[in-house]
């Protein structure tokens, strides 16, 4: 196996490309070892009664915005941020995603799912807290989590 890198300036977040003939059984070994491993052990920062905490990522149910204030939702706290809800996915791990145009989720905090005809409700572990996902990001919200449940 051949490695190389290039540095781009450019670049916001580190891009991995890779090139294997299509029968190679190492290639699904690294992706899957790649995906599961944390390149850094990254926090986000929210404030609550004007002090500053720092999140981790796991420990997040989801975030939303509300009234124009970014809201971070953990199992028993609600913490602000300054930054905007777009600015906050690009540092987000893969198992958070877009369910709403104003929320993001926690896939691996997500206990069940309540669909109905007009939307979908989303309830977590060990938290009375739960958020509507809208039909147009329903479809991808089953996948990934299908994906991640066959994953295991």
């Amino acid at each position: 196996m051949r490695v190389r890198v290039e540095i781009d300036d450019n670049l916001k977040q580190p891009e991995l490309i890779i090139r294997a003939s299509s029968d190679d059984p190492n290639v699904e070994k690294i992706k899957e070892l790649l995906a599961a491993t944390p390149l850094t052990d990254e926090v986000l920062s929210g404030f609550k009664n004007s002090r500053e905490y720092f999140l981790k990522p796991s420990s997040i149910l989801f975030i939303e915005t509300e009234n124009r204030q970014l809201q971070i939702h953990t199992i028993d706290e609600i913490y602000t941020s300054n930054e905007r809800l777009y600015e906050i996915a690009e540092e987000l791990p893969d198992y958070f995603l877009q369910v709403a145009k104003s929320t993001i989720v926690n896939l691996k905090q997500i206990n069940a799912l309540n669909k109905s005809i007009s939307n979908c409700l989303i309830s977590f572990y060990d938290s009375p807290k739960e958020v509507y996902a809208s039909r147009r990001y329903y479809k991808q919200l089953q996948e990934r989590l299908n994906e991640m449940r066959l994953s295991k």
